[in-house]
Formats: C-alpha cells, sequence, structure tokens
C-alpha cells in the first residue's frame, strides 16, 4: 500500500466525518452574497460572470497542518523565500507548548513539520513525541543534514516520515541548495534513518532548468536504500523569490509533467494520480489552501503557505476572516501560475471534480 493502513483509514474516517458535519464555528461568513461587493477580490469579474460559491466553502476544514516552528536554516536555497521573507523573526522560535496547542487547535490528522530547516529546533525530538501522543502523522521535512547528530531524539512509529529534501542528483542538487557536499549529507542521513527502522520519503522540486531524465535517476539511485516513498511539485515563483528565470508558468509545467505518468508508475510516487492529472492539464482542480494551513512564529499565516496577506491569532479568525474566494488562478494575480500540491491536493481529497472512476483510480493508487 501507498501509506500505512491505519493512516489511510484514519484519514478517510477523518475527511467523511467533516464532510458529513464540518464544525460550524469553521464555516461562519463562508458564503457571501453573490450580488455584493468583495473589496478583497483583486481582479474584477468576467463580463457577464456570475458568482459561484466554491463547492467546499461550506465545509472547509484542514487535513494538514503546516507547522513551523522556526525559520532558520543553515542553507539558502535560491527557490527557498523563508529566510528573505521572515528575515526579522529568523532568530525566533515558536515555544514548544505553543507548536502543540496550534496542533490541538487546528485538529488536522497530519502534520508536515517544516520551516525553515526544523532539525535546528532545540526541542524537535518533544515536538515530534508531542504531536504522536496526539495521534497524529508527521512529516518532518528537512534538508537530511542533521539526521545523523539528531537521530537519538526520535523512535520509529508508523505514524513518522523523516522528509528529505533533494532537487536531484548530486551536481545538481548542490547547485540549487547553494552548497557543495550537501547530497551526500542528504543521502548518509537517509541510509541512517533506514536502518535506524525509520520511514523515509523524499522531496523535490521542480524548476524550469531540471531534466525530468534526471530525476527518474534521482529515483532509480534511492532504490538501493529503500526509500518509502517520493513527493514531488513544480517550483512556484511567489512574492519572497519571484524570479521568472527558474520558476515555471502553467505551461511550462504541463510540458514538464506530461510523460511523468511513466515514471510514477517505476517508482513510489506519493502525488494522488488526480493532482498529477491536474499537473498535466487533463483536469481542472480549485485551490482549496485552507486544507494545507500554516502556523508560524507569527500565528497562523493566511491565506496560504506561499502568500502572506495576513497572520491570525486563532484557527477560527483564518478559516472565517480570509476572503477564500479572494485567492487562487483568475482572482488573484499571484496565484495564475502556482499548482502548489498543497493548494491543490486537498481539493482531491475532498473529493472535488471527482467522479466514480476517479474514486476507483484513487483506490488503486492507494492499494498499490
Amino acid at each position: 500500500m501507498k501509506f500505512p493502513l491505519s493512516m489511510t483509514a484514519g484519514l478517510a474516517g477523518y475527511i467523511f466525518r467533516n464532510k458529513m458535519r464540518p464544525r460550524p464555528e469553521w464555516q461562519k461568513n463562508a458564503v457571501r452574497d453573490a450580488g455584493s461587493a468583495n473589496p478583497f477580490r483583486i481582479l474584477p469579474p468576467k463580463a457577464g460572470e456570475k458568482h459561484q460559491p466554491h463547492p467546499m466553502i461550506g465545509k472547509r476544514f484542514p487535513i494538514v497542518l503546516m507547522l513551523e516552528p522556526l525559520h532558520a536554516c543553515n542553507l539558502t536555497c535560491t527557490g527557498c523565500g523563508r529566510i528573505r521573507e521572515y528575515e526579522s523573526t529568523i532568530t525566533e522560535r515558536v515555544p514548544l507548548e505553543e507548536c502543540l496547542a496550534a496542533v490541538d487547535e487546528c485538529g488536522a490528522p497530519v502534520v508536515s513539520i517544516c520551516g525553515g530547516e526544523p532539525m535546528m529546533y532545540p526541542q524537535i525530538g518533544e515536538l515530534t513525541a508531542g504531536i504522536l501522543q496526539r495521534n497524529r502523522h508527521i512529516y518532518l521535512c528537512t534538508n537530511g543534514m542533521f539526521i545523523k547528530k539528531r537521530i537519538r531524539e526520535f523512535t520509529p512509529d508508523k505514524r513518522f516520515y523523516f522528509n528529505v529534501h533533494l532537487d536531484g542528483m548530486r551536481k545538481n542538487h548542490d547547485i540549487a541548495v547553494e552548497r557543495e557536499g550537501v547530497f551526500d549529507l542528504a543521502v548518509e542521513g537517509i541510509q541512517i534513518a533506514k536502518k535506524a527502522g525509520f520511514q523515509v520519503c523524499t522531496n523535490t522540486t521542480v524548476y524550469k532548468e531540471t531534466d525530468m531524465r534526471e530525476i527518474e535517476e534521482l529515483f532509480e539511485y534511492l532504490r538501493q536504500f529503500h526509500v518509502d516513498g517520493h513527493q514531488i511539485a513544480p517550483a512556484y515563483g511567489y512574492s519572497a523569490v519571484d524570479d521568472r528565470e527558474i520558476f515555471l508558468t502553467r505551461d511550462d509545467i504541463r510540458e514538464k509533467f506530461r510523460d511523468f505518468d511513466r515514471i510514477a508508475a517505476k517508482y513510489p510516487v506519493r502525488q494522488t494520480p488526480l493532482y498529477m492529472e491536474f499537473l498535466q492539464g487533463r483536469r481542472e482542480l480549485p485551490c482549496t489552501a485552507w486544507g494545507n494551513p500554516t502556523y508560524n512564529i507569527k500565528g497562523w499565516k493566511g491565506p496560504c503557505y506561499l502568500i502572506t496577506d495576513g497572520q491570525y491569532k486563532t484557527f477560527e479568525d483564518l478559516m472565517t476572516r480570509t476572503p477564500w474566494e479572494s485567492y487562487g488562478p483568475g482572482n488573484d494575480p499571484r496565484c495564475e501560475h502556482c499548482m502548489m500540491h498543497c493548494g491543490f491536493e486537498p481539493s482531491v481529497a475532498y473529493g472535488i471534480n471527482a467522479g466514480v472512476a476517479d474514486n476507483l483510480k484513487m483506490l488503486a493508487w492507494m492499494l498499490r
């Protein structure tokens, strides 16, 4: 199976319960008067356009919490905006108790611990243990350089994954992270984690200059280490790092992923087939960014992991005060080329635009 049975069953049950009985406090002010002016909408409606509420607008709930306990990092990756966007708070950390309170407040069944480099967080072992005690599933996103040093602070668990970032083979990965030797240290970290009994995934970002044959080479190289899965997504030039020389337009993305089905069939790629069809231009998905909310040193980040138009003190404020219908392709020019999994994979999980054949396709993918 793609995921442990407990994770698959738990997620399915969580999504079913919330679709049937969504928490009403998260739906406040979600449905607006179709004829009223929306002061948050950045692009005007097209001529003759009739406002249609989002199909999930009355059933919003989170699936994956993006938890950033700090923004500090030991690398300056070309495509990362965290050290630029949060320069004023780069030395600050979210207290352990506050991190766990955010996990409780949100209630999402999956927590992605990211940053910055979360392995630089002094209490990272305690944080993961506390989240596991709450019966959540964890993806700890890391460049892999600190696994060797801090592996003893963790205990293998079927609900826990190290998610190691690799953007290509040795030469190109080290160029992307702007430091030589990082690829070898990351691979060493993967080997150490697997030997110690941990589950390990990799996370790859595809840039304009990325050769997809190298991505296939990377997955084949990692096969010898029995890596449990691969996540992959196109690079998106959000405001903090908006440089079109390396980032992809929608047309670029569709060209890059045009033949990716062949690679996905050979290796344990964790992106869903429906999301992959979206990347290839074979289906449309709406952005449901509330499915992957972000919490960091400034609070709840809105509207999404990549764009910061507001920081909220409570999760309810994020859910009820964010003008969700003002974002997404066609609404906000900053969203025009975004096809990031954190905005569109939730749409797959919610079952938006999915038919019977799609449900069977997803089932077959999960069981493979």
